[in-house]
């Protein structure tokens, strides 16, 4: 028996379901480009030796983003499940 949702939706169902899948997937590059900037960030202040006074507030940053991906990356499953738990795709 086919009685999924998937059968049922209507073309404009469709296309918003796969709009919200594509912002959830923007949002989650915008994590990633955080912990980019943040984790670089980190790194260099960490290496450069005129950024010395300043080598624990580097190593603040390089924790931060990695907290972040982590957060992005949760945040991207927790939407996808309930995405798909929703509409039973």
């Amino acid at each position: 028996m086919s009685n999924n949702k998937k059968d049922h939706l209507i073309k404009r169902d469709w296309l918003a379901i796969e709009r919200t899948k594509l912002a959830n997937e923007r949002t989650f590059l915008a994590y990633f480009r955080t912990f980019l900037v943040l984790l670089g960030t980190g790194v260099t202040i960490i290496k450069l030796e005129m950024f010395s006074d300043l080598e624990s507030f580097g190593v603040i940053l390089v924790i931060v983003s990695a907290i972040i991906l982590a957060i992005g990356i949760y945040r991207l499953l927790r939407v996808k499940r309930k995405i798909r738990k929703h509409y039973e795709l």
